[in-house]
């Protein structure tokens, strides 16, 4: 059998019946059947999808898991009603349900025992991938994607590259997870791991505690990857062990003790000579405490060397799932004993669920947290997510122990914000400035990566247009001369979470936070081009609908998130890549694009032939690859509702 990377064997091992017979491999579209899929509050809007399809029951009870975490304190009679409305159809269908103030959706999934070694466990949110910390497959997927797994057990997805991280060494004193998926995110961030898996191996690996593991993994996300894998070992076994005997006393038996042995011994592993994309190696002694920020997490610093910059802080936040867990508010509870917050400094905690809080308290270390006067929240997103209390008002600078730092997202866009690790977080607090808790080294590790070239087969030159797909597609030229536009940028947080908004208004904010006059400069019929990864961040749908609702035909970028581009064919929304456009409108609008401007329009058409996979613009031909069959039925039949409305035999919209 041709040898596989850990992703296409977990794949191949959840095949639903009928799709692929031979080995998996990257770049195949596959049929999946995930052992669970995770919504939390977007569980609202994927009930609405799910009847909209016409679905009357939910095909198998056991893999839906709901958890209300987002916006938990927002105590209004509408929230509350949704809130109600879900635990309802919870009931109703037999799923397993998680109240407000349970914890954070991932933090749930895996202390509660429904990530074992070999699954693959998929969330209607990005942060999917700290599943991977336990040996299984952990990837997001979209809200669409969620109302197909509960109407028909399935979804769609298509296997992606592999990257191997090779960790030798061990990180020093007071160097945590945090400090090792900064480096990362530092390191490469050029689209080295774009939409790829990463397979962490090598000795190092043993030598990183559970919070580590979950923390990089978690953070994998930000990194640009769908799936952040980590070999299931010694270490996993005695976790999953404790977690057995906590589930125990809890009277849940979804995990047993003397099945543990057994999941870890027989979790697969990568093959010897299975194709990979690149192989990254990082030494674990040479990474130091490090800061990402501000606003990006591309951008990595020493703590050292931020302290000598004296940069105050006026929020302080120990929050989300990357960061919040026992051993992390144990870690901000040892630097804050005795101690005060800074004059002028707020110090915002929430535990990543009801249990690591119970445990922080009967350790201690949250009443010594609180003493030192920090505001307590319920454990849930809050403000990870700019939602409750304690978000960064105009020229404010917080520092937070969470995963995403984009501008706006935790408050005002005209607030800076840098991500740290608990215990850099919590002495920042005390000095009302960044700063470390001891005094530590500033070494940098330097960047080891080789690119290798997986055989792949050659694309067809052309391709046969399927009935309802588009031939062609020709607009107006919009660029918008930007790499990693986010879903936050393309539509806002303050509209994510407002059932009322109608696809006029919807339209009338596309694009609101990465352009204001974006909404009255482009018109129906215009083609969007941008740059590298266009929709990364959060799995918002709405970064997609709205843009339709705008009348906009298909978008042409550099690179995408992946996740944007499940939500843009689930919803029959056209994306292609073309880097080599980009780099021409980059040298043809230099001018402009040095100047600041945000959304070009210069009266340019377009052509995009689907049949030969060209793009025409100034008698100049761009190629892309040609669209095979699975992402033209999902454009043709209008997105994946209608092709599971088809499977059940209901009436197509």
């Amino acid at each position: 059998m041709t040898a596989q990377t850990v992703v296409e064997k977990i794949a191949q091992a959840h095949l639903a019946g009928g799709t692929v017979r031979r080995a998996l491999r990257a770049g195949d579209f596959v049929s999946i059947r995930p052992r669970h899929v995770m919504t939390h509050d977007n569980t609202a809007p994927v009930i609405s999808k799910f009847r909209s399809i016409g679905a009357r029951r939910i095909h198998d009870p056991s893999q839906p898991v709901f958890t209300l975490d987002h916006d938990i304190q927002n105590r209004s009679a509408a929230n509350l009603q949704k809130y109600a409305a879900i635990e309802r159809f919870a009931r109703e269908h037999q799923v397993v349900f998680h109240p407000a103030g349970e914890g954070i959706g991932h933090q749930i999934m895996v202390e509660r025992g429904f990530v074992v070694p070999g699954a693959f466990v998929v969330a209607s949110d990005s942060h999917a991938n700290m599943y991977g910390t336990l040996g299984a497959i952990g990837t997001p997927v979209v809200r669409t994607d969620a109302a197909a797994i509960w109407a028909t057990g399935e979804f769609w997805w298509q296997i992606p590259r592999t990257v191997s991280v090779f960790l030798d060494g061990e990180l020093g004193p007071g160097v945590t997870g945090k400090d090792v998926i900064v480096t990362l995110c530092g390191l490469y961030n050029q689209d080295e791991v774009l939409n790829a898996a990463v397979e962490f191996t090598g000795p190092g690996v043993a030598s990183l505690d559970m919070d580590s593991r979950l923390t990089i993994a978690n953070m994998t996300t930000e990194w640009g990857t769908l799936v952040g894998w980590f070999p299931a070992d010694a270490v996993t076994a005695d976790w999953l062990r404790e977690r057995a005997r906590v589930l125990a006393r809890m009277g849940i038996d979804r995990l047993a003790e003397g099945d543990v042995d057994a999941l870890v011994e027989d979790a697969p592993g990568p093959d010897a000579g299975a194709a990979y994309a690149a192989r990254i190696s990082l030494d674990l002694s040479r990474v130091t405490p490090f800061v990402s920020g501000p606003d990006t997490v591309q951008a990595m610093t020493s703590v050292r060397e931020l302290e000598a910059r004296g940069i105050r802080v006026n929020k302080a936040y120990l929050v989300s799932c990357a960061n919040s867990r026992f051993e992390d508010l144990a870690a901000a509870a040892r630097v804050l004993a005795g101690r005060r917050t800074a004059p002028g400094v707020q110090l915002f905690v929430a535990a990543a669920s009801r249990e690591v809080k119970e445990r922080a308290e009967a350790a201690g270390h949250w009443q010594t947290i609180l003493a030192a006067g920090a505001t307590p929240l319920p454990s849930g997103c809050g403000p990870c997510i700019g939602l409750g209390a304690g978000l960064l008002e105009p020229g404010e600078v917080g520092i937070s122990a969470s995963n995403r730092n984009f501008k706006g997202r935790m408050g005002s866009r005209d607030a800076r914000c840098y991500l740290a690790s608990p215990a850099v977080v919590a002495a920042s607090a005390i000095a009302g400035r960044i700063a470390a808790p001891t005094r530590c080294g500033s070494t940098a590790p330097y960047r080891c990566i080789e690119v290798l070239s997986p055989a792949v087969p050659d694309a067809p030159a052309t391709v046969e247009i399927l009935k309802g797909f588009p031939e062609r597609v020709e607009g107006r030229l919009v660029f918008l001369p930007r790499d990693n536009i986010n879903t936050d940028g393309i539509y806002g947080k303050d509209y994510t979470y407002r059932d009322e908004m109608t696809p006029a208004k919807m339209a009338r904010v596309a694009m609101e936070n990465y352009d204001p006059a974006f909404a009255e400069l482009v018109g129906a019929g215009d083609i969007v081009v941008a740059g590298r990864n266009f929709g990364t961040g959060s799995s918002r749908e709405q970064a997609v609908t709205c843009l339709q609702a705008k009348a906009i035909p298909m978008v042409i970028a550099s690179s995408y998130s992946q996740t944007y581009l499940r939500n843009a064919f689930n919803n029959g929304f056209l994306c292609l890549e073309s880097p080599a456009l980009v780099a021409y409108l980059h040298e043809e609008l230099a001018e402009q694009v040095k100047a600041g401007v945000k959304s070009i329009l210069t009266g340019d058409r377009l052509t995009v032939d689907f049949a030969t996979g060209t793009v025409r613009l100034h008698a100049r031909i761009f190629r892309f690859p040609v669209m095979s069959e699975v992402p033209q039925s999902l454009v043709a039949a209008g997105g994946v509702e209608n092709l599971v409305r088809r499977r059940l035999g209901l009436h197509i919209r």
